[in-house]
């Protein structure tokens, strides 16, 4: 998922900004985290002694917080010696406090930290994050992941480059950006869930002809819509271009495609394809509206997906992105969610690898089916049972069969939420051309590679 600070006081960001700042200092204590040989690691977490783990993780909603609280359960049960002091945080929320909690004397042990330019490479640089590659050598995490997967928590120590480097954290589930849809909405309007975007463009503009809301899409935040312009840029280029423009690689955020991607958002915004006044209500009840009955469709991730089958039951169905033409193999973001990592000044770290080993093992993936999530790696055991899950599980394995997955386009800079984000608002709001919206866009991008 994407990442970026939100809201709060002038003062206290202000405050955050100069305390990361520092951290982030060359020089400073925190540079470079301590790194245990393997064979100085202890993997008997019961000779640990009395342990109080401190986990900060952002699963708040249904069955990821079910997922979350049944594993931890089951760690303690295993190991009657450890404490897990759970602090549970929305996204936002998280992204918001996190910084500055990794800069104090006292950070909490395991987090989940977003991958990304804007975060977890931000930490690495800052020695806030404890590399994990002598403790892979010893779980053998690299072994059970694809490498794509790994890469994606892979940071070089000067936070300069995704991709490469020491591994910095382990994700539990996988996660896509698709298409939810109400079936009965559907229905009564007479359409089929569109393969193809002329399909989709058409069936906005019929539910928009019968006094229904095409789109549920809140925006407050900033990030729904880059995710929302992804989606639409996903369509309209192709996968790698966007892999390598998102990682600096290649290519201008003002390229022909990109910039047809923000018009086409710009006229769903004109045409009231998307929710009344997006920018001032809240991600996070995007879904909750959605399950009320607001809007016939509604992009978002997987990690929704618990919530609204609990919500929705038979009600509502999920499909990857329409595809430029009937047939064509479509792509959209995704790939894994937040990965579980341990801060550089955690006094059990050894205790801590033994609880990321254990809450991404293939047991945890059985745990992750049991509780209506989707696991990064296959179950060995369990298969979904609730339809919209098993529609989701459908969508990934075509997604990853094809691989199909991007990047989320906050990855391209730590700015980039606020320096593309921002101009997106603007454009949604009717203020700000798609040209002028791209061209900050890769303004921020350039002044981001400069530094690099």
């Amino acid at each position: 998922m994407p990442t970026r600070l939100t809201r709060g006081a002038v003062a206290t960001a202000a405050a955050l900004a100069m305390t990361f700042a520092a951290a982030c200092a060359p020089g400073s204590s925190n540079d470079k985290p301590a790194n245990k040989a393997p064979s100085a690691i202890s993997t008997d977490v019961a000779k640990a002694g009395n342990v109080t783990l401190t986990v900060w993780d952002q699963e708040v909603q249904g069955g990821l917080k079910q997922q979350v609280d049944t594993l931890n359960k089951q760690f303690m049960a295993k190991y009657p010696n450890v404490k897990i002091n759970r602090v549970s945080r929305s996204f936002t929320d998280l992204q918001k406090t996190l910084r500055l909690a990794l800069s104090g004397s006292n950070p909490p042990d395991v987090v989940e930290a977003n991958q990304g330019y804007a975060n977890m490479a931000q930490y690495v640089r800052a020695g806030m994050l404890l590399p994990l590659d002598s403790y892979d050598q010893v779980y053998g995490w690299k072994k059970r992941y694809p490498k794509g997967l790994m890469d994606l928590n892979s940071v070089t120590p000067d936070g300069k480059l995704i991709g490469s480097g020491n591994l910095y954290g382990v994700s539990l589930n996988g996660e896509i950006v698709g298409l939810y849809y109400n079936k009965e909405k559907l229905a009564k309007l007479g359409i089929q869930p569109p393969k193809t975007w002329a399909e989709f463009d058409q069936a906005l503009a019929t539910a928009k002809s019968k006094g229904e809301l095409p789109i549920a899409f809140n925006n407050l935040e900033k990030l729904p819509a880059m995710q929302l312009y992804g989606i639409i840029q996903d369509g309209l280029t192709d996968k790698q271009a966007v892999r390598d423009l998102v990682f600096g690689k290649g290519g201008s955020w003002t390229d022909g495609p990109n910039v047809q991607a923000a018009k086409k958002l710009s006229d769903w915004a004109k045409q009231g394809y998307l929710t009344k006044d997006p920018n001032s209500r809240k991600w996070d009840d995007t879904p909750v509206d959605f399950a009320k009955g607001e809007g016939v469709f509604m992009f978002g991730g997987t990690w929704w997906a618990p919530d609204l089958a609990d919500r929705m039951k038979e009600k509502v169905g999920f499909v990857l992105p329409p595809a430029a033409q009937a047939g064509q193999p479509t792509a959209t973001m995704g790939g894994e969610s937040l990965p579980w990592s341990i801060t550089a000044k955690s006094k059990h770290a050894d205790v801590a690898a033994a609880y990321i080993n254990f809450i991404t093992s293939p047991e945890a993936m059985d745990v992750s089916v049991e509780t209506g999530n989707l696991p990064v790696l296959a179950a060995p055991t369990k298969q979904p049972s609730l339809p919209l899950m098993k529609e989701v599980s459908t969508a990934w394995a075509e997604l990853s069969k094809n691989d199909g997955t991007t990047p989320y386009n906050d990855y391209t800079s730590p700015t980039f939420t606020d320096g593309f984000g921002g101009p997106l608002q603007e454009l949604v709001a009717g203020r700000k051309s798609a040209e002028d919206v791209m061209k900050a866009a890769q303004d921020d991008a350039t002044a981001f590679q400069k530094k690099k």
